[in-house]
């Protein structure tokens, strides 16, 4: 099997020998190059094209997220982006996630040293799962894998003993999306109208990411789109998207649905996880629910997703010739709880034909 071709771009001299020396040091992996900005970057890649670009956002003569386009149209190419988690920064890591790059490893801001301790571990997984991804061009409006024991939903609640006893006029569409849902997240919930069901979504992100784009999203879609926090209720026509580092839950209060923002340790090596969504749903809401298991590396959901379908819920998986990472849909499938596959641009439409009844204050 050939060696992962990686080109580093990082204005910063000391940034580009430490992520080389990491990256070339893993069995498998060949760092072409090592380039000061984008135009360096953009000669070197007429001589050899890489698998896998880890690139800084920030730099002198052209910016990343403007590359980061150039590259899409050109030829679409999976993106890792290695940039220092800050509130100023989030919102232009965001522009670059929607832009199509893959993943985001944070970099400090101080102490390299520290950064070759503590994240490369992170990094070098990051490459390699970015390697195996295949990034597409979406119709205009990054996995890290820690090294943590794999937890199952059971870590933070219970699994459903019986479906919800009734149905009530309320109904809710939990999401779970990772590698290639911040671009499928927002095609899809541009499309909805104002008066579409209450969705409760985890994407896989970072701490600090998820407030920017839910922010986002909500400036460019009919609906309203947020950061959940605990006790927001689930309403028509309004978006919940669980906090990065938080797991979220469905919860049930009479004929009303609402969420919980908690802690907990990992589950399926992330937290948020979509499957702590999941079962909350089918715990809760049962055949008032639809599940919807979009792009994404690894099986987070699949589980949970069975349970849902197995107390009546509507499941619903992104089909492969859509998902930039098959990984997520596709376990589902197997497993046996997704009851229709669909493209991305049929999402909107599964939404819509489970519309809410007329909403009561």
């Amino acid at each position: 099997m050939s060696s992962i071709k990686v080109l580093v771009v990082d204005d910063s001299a000391v940034m580009r020998q430490v992520v080389s020396g990491l990256l070339q040091e893993c069995p498998g992996i060949e760092v072409i190059a090592a380039c000061a900005d984008p135009l360096l970057a953009q000669e070197r890649m007429r001589q050899q094209w890489p698998d896998v670009i880890v690139l800084d956002v920030e730099m002198p003569r052209m910016d990343g997220i403007t590359f980061l386009r150039k590259i899409m149209e050109e030829r679409p190419t999976p993106v890792v982006i290695c940039s220092t988690l800050t509130e100023k920064g989030a919102k232009t890591t965001m522009e670059a996630l929607a832009a199509g790059a893959v993943a985001v490893v944070t970099k400090p801001k101080l102490g390299l040293k520290q950064f070759l301790h503590e994240s490369a571990d992170e990094l070098v997984s990051t490459v390699r799962a970015a390697a195996r991804t295949h990034p597409k061009r979406l119709k205009p409006r990054a996995e890290a894998t820690p090294v943590a024991p794999k937890h199952t939903a059971d870590a933070v609640l219970p699994a459903a003993t019986a479906a919800p006893m009734i149905q009530t006029t309320e109904r809710v569409v939990a999401i779970g999306t990772s590698t290639g849902g911040t671009q499928a997240l927002e095609a899809v919930l541009t499309a909805l109208p104002r008066l579409s069901p209450g969705l409760v979504i985890v994407q896989h992100m970072p701490e600090r990411f998820t407030a920017v784009f839910a922010a986002r999203l909500d400036a460019l879609c009919e609906i309203r789109v947020k950061e959940a926090s605990s006790n927001d209720r689930v309403l028509p026509g309004r978006a919940l998207i669980a906090p990065g580092g938080k797991h979220m839950l469905l919860r049930r209060s009479g004929a009303q649905y609402f969420v919980d923002v908690v802690d907990g340790p990992l589950v399926n090596r992330h937290r948020p996880s979509v499957d702590v969504l999941f079962r909350s749903a089918a715990r809760c809401a049962g055949p008032n629910a639809t599940g919807i298991i979009m792009t994404g590396m690894g099986d987070d959901g699949a589980a949970g997703l069975l349970e849902m379908r197995n107390v009546g819920a509507h499941t619903v998986a992104q089909d492969e010739q859509s998902c930039v990472v098959f990984g997520m849909p596709k376990e589902a499938i197997k497993r046996g709880g997704v009851q229709k596959v669909v493209s991305l641009d049929a999402i909107p439409a599964e939404i819509a034909s489970h519309p809410p009844l007329q909403h009561r204050s």
